[in-house]
Parts: structure tokens; sequence; C-alpha cells
């Protein structure tokens, strides 16, 4: 008499009864999960995927293809249109929001699908994968805090595949796989499925009921102009500091010690009389005011004037950014540059409206090199001085 032994080298009877047995748990106790078949990166020969139209011109490459290859990202996927619906079961978790860290973080929004294998793959044509998108139907949400009419769905991307431990069963061979899942966002790569329409019959898509997008701009618009309020300009103010003339000739009325050059407490200084024979001592620091030191008035235009008198501070608005000069009773002499300037991108003209209205405000870094429009001419064409890497980095065709 053989041994008994539930492995077998073959999937026996023993092995096809208990995968029966567990596909009826799966269908008793499970729940539908409506699954956006991943197809593949669109070709990059072929353009971008085009929503809502089956079969079209961008061929996409197979599932395990790459479209991407120096970045190895897969940014435009495309998707099946048809929705598989298959059976899975997860735990059901509560999930709390993490404030002891730097910020507001979700806590336990992945979640553990399992899945029984061979009926998934009857349905599916293949094994569920990473870049697949689950809709969970049961976790709709009917009762929005908003105006929409329509229940709010829960989606999650499929992020890795696993065999479970508890799938195996005494045969030692597995029916089950696990999908580790997480929580959609409104990117690039499911600009697809975001953008279906959402049933509510008003035109909108998925992307205008359940992305976060627009309220994390204007979230982000308001911290901007909060910050441009509490901070309008960056560099250093000096508007509010005394600066001690370097060298002066002044009418004193009181008592002057003539044997040190230093002004005793008990002189009083004659404003009138004051004549500036050196500058004044500049304040080194980040992005400097250009302004004329202690608020002495000063005139500005794109000239000096005819008349000018010893000591007299001009800005010239000409120069970019704007340079403030002094008289010293025969020459202009470069004084200091006025290089504070606002945070934000207004560029080199008036503002017309908001908190900086009527201000020349200048360029900065944001305009000058990451909202770089301008262009150069290369070899006789004319190309954009901002490049991205991924077309820096593009081989070119040798036809010499």
């Amino acid at each position: 008499m053989p041994r008994l032994s539930l492995y077998k080298s073959e999937k026996g009877p023993d092995f096809k009864f208990l995968d029966r047995v567990i596909n009826e748990q799966f269908q008793v106790g499970g729940t539908d999960i409506y699954v956006h078949k991943y197809l593949g990166p669109v070709n990059p020969e072929a353009g971008t995927a085009t929503p809502g139209v089956p079969d079209n011109s961008a061929n996409p490459v197979p599932e395990l293809g790459i479209q991407d290859i120096i970045f190895m990202e897969n940014r435009d996927r495309h998707y099946d249109q048809d929705v598989y619906i298959i059976r899975g079961i997860y735990d059901m978790q509560d999930i709390d929001f993490n404030l002891s860290q730097f910020g507001m973080f979700l806590q336990n929004d992945t979640v553990f699908i399992m899945f029984h294998l061979r009926s998934h793959f009857e349905k599916l044509g293949r094994k569920i994968m990473a870049g697949d998108v689950i809709e969970l139907p049961h976790q709709k949400d009917e009762y929005a805090l908003d105006n929409s009419l329509v229940a709010l769905k829960r989606f999650y991307v499929v992020q890795d595949v696993t065999r479970p431990a508890r799938g195996y069963s005494p045969t030692w061979y597995p029916h089950l796989v696990r999908a580790k899942c997480v929580p959609l966002v409104d990117s690039q790569e499911f600009s697809e499925i975001l953008g279906a329409d959402s049933g509510a019959g008003d035109g909108s898509t998925l992307r205008d009921l359940i992305s976060t997008y627009k309220q994390s701009i204007a979230i982000n618009d308001q911290i901007i102009a909060q910050a441009e309020l509490d901070s309008p300009v960056s560099g250093y103010d000096t508007s509010q500091l005394y600066v001690t003339p370097a060298s002066t000739s002044t009418n004193l009325v009181g008592v002057h010690d003539v044997s040190s050059t230093a002004t005793l407490a008990s002189d009083v200084v004659d404003p009138a009389s004051t004549v500036l024979t050196n500058p004044y001592t500049q304040v080194v620091g980040y992005l400097s005011a250009g302004v004329p030191p202690n608020n002495i008035p000063y005139g500005s235009g794109i000239e000096f004037p005819a008349n000018p008198t010893q000591g007299e501070f001009y800005l010239r608005v000409d120069y970019l950014p704007n340079r403030l000069f002094y008289y010293d009773g025969a020459h202009w002499v470069f004084y200091q540059d006025r290089s504070r300037m606002t945070l934000d991108n207004f560029g080199p003209q008036d503002v017309a409206s908001g908190p900086f209205a009527g201000r020349a405000v200048q360029q900065t870094q944001k305009s000058g090199f990451i909202n770089n429009t301008a262009t150069n001419v290369i070899a006789g064409q004319i190309v954009p001085e901002r490049q991205a890497l991924s077309k820096a980095l593009r081989p070119r065709a040798d036809n010499r």
C-alpha cells in the first residue's frame, strides 16, 4: 500500500477540490471589485493616449514595457475601456490621521486585498499586476459634504502583488494572490480613468468629483498670498536703521572737544549746516535695499538732474536693478543697487493690482531660470533655453 501524501507532483483531485471550496468562499463572503485593466504604457513614438476613445492610435507598449527608459517611468498609461468584476476579500481597518510628525499624514490607508488565483485569472486573462486600478463599489459615499448628486467612488492603485502565506493549501500549491493597494491620486498616469464621465449627467468627469487638485492649488495660493503680505520683499530692509556718516564737516552748537574727532553727547548738531563729503557707511547684507541712509529724500529718473547739490542722492531707474548714486560735488558716484525684490513672478513691470500695486517688481530666479521662456540660436536652429532632461539626452540621428 503506497504511503498517503497530500502533495502530488501534479495538481490532482485534492487540489481541485480545495480550489473549488476556496473559490466558493470568495463567492459567498467576498465583495465585488471593479478592475480597470492596465494595458501598458503609451508608445512615445505614437503620441499620447486619448481618454474615452477605445483602441486609439496611440498603440500601447505591452504591460511589461517601459515608456521612458531613462527615468524608468510609465507616465502615460493606457487602460482597457471594459471594467472587469472579480471577487476579493480584505480586512477592514480604520483610517486615522497621524499628527505626530511634521504635517498631517494618513495612517493605515494601504489595503491588502486577497484574490482567488484561478478565477480572477480566467476573467482578466492574466494575473492582477502593479498598475491596475481597482474600484471598491461598497465604499461609495452617497452623503458627500458638497453639492454633488452622485456617490463618490473609492479608487485604489495596485502597487505590488505577492503570494500570501495563508493562500497555500495542505497540497502545498497556492490558491490566492495578495495585492497591495494605495489610494489613487490625480496624476498623469491615471488621466484616462479620471477623465471618464462621472455619471452625474452634467458632463463632469471623475476628476471633478474625487480629485483634490483644485483644492490643493487654492490652498497653495492662499499660503503664497499670506506669505507675500507677511514678507513682501526679500533681502534686508535698512530703511529703519540710522547710519553714521563716515566723514562730515559740521557746524556745532554747544561744547565740542577739539582734540578729538568724535562729537560729545552734549554737542548739538545743526542739520542745515551738515555737508556730506564722503558716502555713508553701507549696511552690507543679502539683497540690499538701494535707498539713501537715514531716509534722506532723493529723486529718480532715467537721467541725472542738471543742477545737483553736493550730497544729493538720485536713483536711476533705467538700470536693472535700479542703481542709486550720490553727488560728491564733482561726480555722480555709485552708492548701492536696489536688489530687494518680491518673491513672486511679476517681472520688471509695475504691478497693476494686489498688495504690490504701483510698485516696480523685479524678476527673481523663478522667472529667470525655472520659468525661462527665452530661446537661443544653436547651429542655425532656434532652441529653447529651458530643456527637459529627457529631451536633452534623446539620441539623434547622425546623417553626416
